[in-house]
C-alpha cells in the first residue's frame, strides 16, 4: 500500500514539475539540431498543420488578386 502511494506521489511530483518548467524543458530539448529536426518533421506530418502553416506564411493566393 505504501509503495503504491509513493509511486503515485512520485508520478504526480514529476508531472507537476514537468508542467511548471515545460518551456525550459522544451528549449533544452530543441537546442539539439537533430531533436529539433525530428520534432518539426513529426509536427508537420499532422493533417492540416502543414497546409495551415503554408497559408499563414505565404498567404492564400485565392483571396488576393495577383500582382502581376
Amino acid at each position: 500500500m505504501s509503495r503504491m502511494l509513493t509511486s503515485i506521489f512520485m508520478i504526480g511530483s514529476i508531472g507537476y514539475f514537468a508542467f511548471r518548467f515545460r518551456f525550459r524543458i522544451l528549449n533544452l530539448l530543441l537546442r539539439s539540431g537533430w531533436l529539433r529536426r525530428i520534432a518539426v518533421g513529426s509536427f508537420m506530418s499532422f493533417p492540416g498543420v502543414k497546409n495551415k502553416m503554408m497559408q499563414t506564411v505565404f498567404g492564400d493566393q485565392r483571396e488576393r488578386p495577383s500582382e502581376w
